[in-house]
């Protein structure tokens, strides 16, 4: 079976096409077969007020597809250009094989693993900006 395989927590809430779905009690596995559906783990969710650092301004807008607060056509050049300009400041290779990934999956319409590859950025920035505040 082909698709997108959710593990999921006992209790762990998902957002999926707009609907709140939670796991019950015991771990659990969702074979998502549908191509395009809009998925997104709350537990990874960003509050507007957390959107305060370059790579989560990217992974909100990857975020706000998935919620279906915009549409991927209205946001994907904004998502695009947000990639682009991480690129530019992120220069090592571990970052910018991330970077290529998320560019791919958004140019794939895959908003789900954009921001599962943006994601992988957010220790990497924060290591960053921890440097330069010492």
């Amino acid at each position: 079976m082909t698709g997108l395989v959710l593990k999921l927590a006992p209790n762990e809430r998902v957002l999926i096409n707009g609907a709140v779905i939670e796991n019950g009690s015991r771990r659990g596995r969702l074979n998502i077969v549908t191509p395009g559906a809009n998925i997104l783990r709350l537990r990874d969710a960003l509050h507007p007020d957390e959107v305060n650092t370059p790579v989560r301004r990217v992974c909100y807008i990857a975020q706000l597809i998935l919620c279906g607060e915009v549409s991927e056509s209205q946001a994907r050049p904004q998502l695009i250009r947000g990639i682009a300009q991480l690129g530019q400041v992120l220069l090592d290779n571990q970052s910018q094989s991330i970077l290529a990934l998320a560019t791919a999956a958004v140019e794939r319409d895959q908003p789900y693993y954009a921001l599962k590859y943006l994601r992988q950025l957010l220790p990497h920035e924060q290591n960053l900006f921890a440097i330069n505040r010492s």
